[in-house]
């Protein structure tokens, strides 16, 4: 049992019996569980350890995405601490590879052969460059991110660490733990940093 989820599960207990008796929380779950699990049915790489949560999730869950704040806190920071940043040092990739990656959705899905490289799907959620169009409004716009916020190593780490963990800065965040889960690969994630800082990136034109 890694560190987080021992301290998410430790500090969860109390907050999954504060609104709802143990009994009757347990009994409600056990049966959303049974009825999902016999509905979903495994499919190439999409196995069902997909409708497993993990401790961070289970907190998010059981609370309508508002933990107290104390606990917010000393998860976040845990999953900032493991956030893995390159050995190089160097934390911006190429920004057309970025684009690419960002335009991309595939990966993960049960009819793609495990191994095959994952897309970043960024659109589905965000506003980047203006060139697209059609883009989900979860997120929030991050057209001329680097423009705002400008291309320091503080940004360059923030932004990486972003992408790798969401939950490092927002315990809540309904966005993917791109590369804590292993979807997305260190290039990979340098190259989406570029996308959102280098100057000539369209994000920032």
């Amino acid at each position: 049992m890694t560190k987080t989820i021992f301290l998410a599960a430790a500090v969860a207990l109390p907050l999954l019996t504060a609104a709802v008796p143990a009994a009757a929380d347990a009994d409600y779950r056990a049966k959303a569980i049974t009825v999902l699990k016999k509905d979903f049915q495994p499919r190439g790489q999409a196995s069902l350890d997909r409708l497993a949560e993990d401790g961070l999730q289970t907190i998010c869950n059981r609370t309508e995405n508002k933990p107290p704040e104390y606990i917010a806190k000393r998860l976040e920071a845990d999953q900032l601490a493991n956030v893995k940043y390159p050995a190089d040092g160097k934390l911006l990739g190429d920004w057309k590879s970025g684009e690419k990656l960002a335009q991309s959705g595939r990966g993960f899905t049960w009819s793609d052969n495990p191994g095959l490289p994952v897309g970043g799907n960024c659109y589905n959620c965000h506003q980047i460059a203006p060139k697209e169009t059609s883009f989900g409004t979860i997120g929030p716009s991050l057209y001329q991110f680097g423009k705002l916020r400008g291309n320091t190593p503080e940004i360059q780490k923030y932004a990486y660490s972003k992408i790798y963990n969401a939950k490092a800065h927002n315990l809540c965040s309904e966005m993917p733990r791109f590369g804590h889960v292993g979807a997305l690969k260190e290039q990979q994630i340098k190259d989406l940093v570029a996308l959102l800082l280098d100057p000539e990136s369209p994000v920032n034109k």
